[in-house]
């Protein structure tokens, strides 16, 4: 009798373990559709932002006339991709197109050095403070760059609907998973969590290669 009582023990203390393997992976599912989703939305915003002023939708658009242009040596040791691409400083005389604003202390952090005179096309994105201060925001209008950013802001779609995907079946799409694949499409498909999936996923994937196309041409 002790050795069958050792033995349901035994299966017992496996069941058990078991059951706190599955709930730890399926919060771990969960978590990480909530990374996704937060990654997905932080995209989309910084493409939406950042292309709708290098497309010049907005913003006050003007001209900067270039007085000096130099190397950023503080830009070129940074790590950010970004600012590695845009590492000159060219400091000019803004004038917006409409007229009503200008700014003698303008800088703009551009990708190549320009000859004193050139006029370069800007997004006034923050004014300067005062007459005298140089804290203005400038971003250099360049269509197709704004459209590779459109192509960023589509890309978090995807990332946002696996997030989606992921919060509501568990289903953990790195790792050992308390929830197959099958299982969670299926669940997906008693709600609305499939279409929402299914519509962001193509949303996503068509918006950023027609944007990609589009910033070629453009």
């Amino acid at each position: 009798m002790a050795r069958t009582k050792g033995i349901g023990q035994g299966a017992g203390s496996n069941l058990s373990l078991a059951g706190l393997v599955g709930r730890a992976f399926g919060r771990l599912g969960r978590a990480g559709g909530l990374v996704f989703l937060l990654a997905g939305l932080a995209l989309s915003g910084w493409g939406a932002y950042e292309g709708a002023y290098a497309a010049g939708w907005a913003g006050t658009h003007g001209t900067l006339t270039v007085k000096q242009c130099e190397l950023n040596s503080s830009l070129n040791t940074s790590r950010s991709s970004r600012k590695k691409r845009l590492n000159v400083r060219c400091e000019g005389t803004f004038a917006s197109e409409d007229g009503k604003s200008t700014d003698v202390n303008a800088a703009v952090q551009v990708r190549y050095k320009y000859a004193q005179g050139t006029e370069l096309s800007v997004q006034q994105a923050d004014a300067p403070t005062t007459d005298t201060s140089t804290d203005g925001d400038y971003t250099q209008t360049d269509k197709p760059r704004g459209w590779r950013f459109f192509a960023a802001f589509f890309g978090g779609w995807v990332l946002t609907g696996l997030g989606v995907f992921c919060l509501a079946t568990g289903y953990a799409p790195f790792g050992q998973s308390r929830i197959s694949y099958d299982a969670a499409w299926e669940a997906a498909g008693r709600g609305v969590t499939r279409p929402i999936l299914i519509g962001m996923l193509g949303v996503g994937v068509i918006g950023a290669g027609v944007s990609f196309l589009v910033s070629y041409f453009v």
